[in-house]
């Protein structure tokens, strides 16, 4: 399998915009006609419906594993059938399952989630266990070609409290998590320049996502936060270099959920959310 980055550059300018719609599916939000007496089978037929609404306008997909793995065995085998779905329809696949844990359990955490054919195409981690705990995911990455997020600055609120912590270096915690996080993803930069091990970096984090584009040059960073979790154009700019590549910018309910108080077939209504959510980011982009 070729090199994550330079699968995702490509798709990206094939698909005219960096750009990723998040599958987050709540029960309680599906369009009515759906029935939902099997939460498992309504959240597949969803999702399924989404990708085939969004494929023709996005480069790529993240399906959330919480909101399938609440659903016990039948969600987990769901989320695995729609990673099959989107890769099929020939999109790329960012699996959002945020694991990290010792070294031993991360092998199995890498092994299920990224290896074999059933692997997405790349799976966010949480880089804050340190180095020994991001070799698992890395090792299966090298051999498979496929790619990492992991968790550096994140959008929620609460992370200021541990990741804007001054060292006695004048790093920020997240800065020196993003050190290691740096120096891991060297062994694997393919021809584009940017190496198979990016970053998550928040829209809302606007003057810190600047710092570390600068700092992390060889880092493509999976920007969340943008649309109703409040990034705007702005915020998001500052995750690019000068050459609009860098960043893969995802938005989930302002583009699954774009159906709600509007008429007509919901899926529409998804497709035409998913080509804005382009649109702007290709405007931002120049």
């Amino acid at each position: 399998m070729t090199h994550f980055a330079d699968r995702l550059l490509k798709a990206c300018v094939s698909k005219g915009s960096p750009v990723c719609v998040g599958l987050d599916p709540v029960l309680e939000r599906l369009p009515d006609h759906i029935d939902s007496a099997v939460p498992a089978d309504a959240i597949e037929s969803f999702c399924l419906s989404v990708i085939d609404a969004v494929a023709e306008h996005v480069p790529a997909v993240k399906p959330q594993s919480a909101c399938f793995e609440r659903y016990g065995a039948d969600g987990v085998a769901v989320y695995h059938r729609v990673v099959a779905h989107a890769k099929a329809a020939g999109l790329l696949v960012v699996g959002d399952a945020k694991r990290g844990d010792i070294g031993t359990s991360s092998a199995h955490y890498a092994v299920g989630l990224l290896g074999g054919d059933h692997g997405c195409d790349s799976l966010t981690v949480n880089g804050y266990l340190g180095g020994d705990g991001l070799e698992p995911f890395m090792q299966v990455a090298e051999q498979t070609g496929r790619g990492l997020f992991v968790l550096v600055r994140t959008s929620n609120p609460g992370g200021d409290a541990i990741q804007s912590l001054k060292l006695e270096d004048g790093r920020t915690v997240s800065e020196a998590v993003g050190d290691v996080v740096a120096a891991l993803g060297a062994r694997c930069v393919g021809e584009s320049g940017y190496s198979n091990v990016g970053m998550v970096v928040g829209a809302t984090k606007p003057q810190d996502a600047a710092q570390l584009r600068e700092r992390y040059p060889q880092q493509v960073f999976l920007v969340p936060g943008f649309g109703a979790q409040g990034g705007g154009a702005d915020d998001v700019r500052a995750c690019f270099k000068p050459d609009g590549t860098g960043a893969l910018i995802t938005a989930s309910r302002s583009v699954i959920y774009a159906y709600v108080d509007k008429p007509g077939d919901w899926t529409s209504r998804v497709a035409d959310a998913a080509k804005q959510l382009r649109d702007e980011v290709a405007a931002i982009l120049g």
